[in-house]
């Protein structure tokens, strides 16, 4: 909090002018000094004319002031020239100017995006077609697998057999045991 008499500036409300009332004062101010200029030349009835057709240049040279003062710098840009061969001047362009026919660049994130996707694309065909190290591991767990459910196959086949022997061979003796 600030020492003395008056109070700070926290807490005021603050007061902004809009772009139109910063405007309006520039033209006034133009305006002011036009008037001067004519005060100062005199006010001869023979050259009315001429001031007539220097106010029309006068408004020309208003429009080009305009556009000075829409691009006025910020800071210090506005009192030293700086040559940047980087910086690109923002250009206006009309809607006849457009051309929406045309290639359209795409942006960084754009080109990384579909180049991703052909990327996943290409090592889906090669891990279809098996060359992939991913796809040669899955292809040597799959042939063991299938070892394993063939021999798992074949020994319930001989128990199955072996079963059927028993039972066989049972009854065999059992029917030749009636016979005796």
């Amino acid at each position: 909090m600030p020492k003395g008499r008056k109070g700070g500036h926290k807490g005021r409300a603050r007061q902004y002018t809009s772009p139109e009332e910063i405007d309006a004062q520039l033209q006034a101010e133009k305006q002011k000094a036009r008037e001067e200029e004519e005060q100062e030349e005199g006010g001869d009835g023979a050259a009315g004319d001429p001031k007539k057709e220097k106010k029309s240049l006068d408004s020309e040279e208003s429009e080009d002031e305009d556009e000075d003062y829409q691009q006025k710098r910020k800071g210090v840009e506005g009192l030293i020239d700086i040559e940047n061969p980087n910086r690109v001047a923002q250009t206006t362009k009309k809607v006849t100017q457009l051309d929406l026919d045309g290639p359209k660049e795409l942006s960084r994130r754009e080109r990384e995006e579909i180049e991703k996707q052909k990327a996943k694309e290409r090592y889906m065909k090669m891990h279809l077609a098996g060359k992939t190290e991913q796809a040669k591991a899955d292809l040597a767990r799959l042939a063991i697998i299938r070892k394993q459910r063939e021999e798992a196959a074949r020994k319930k086949e001989e128990e199955r057999k072996a079963k059927d022997d028993a039972t066989l061979s049972g009854k065999r003796m059992q029917s030749l045991s009636l016979n005796k």
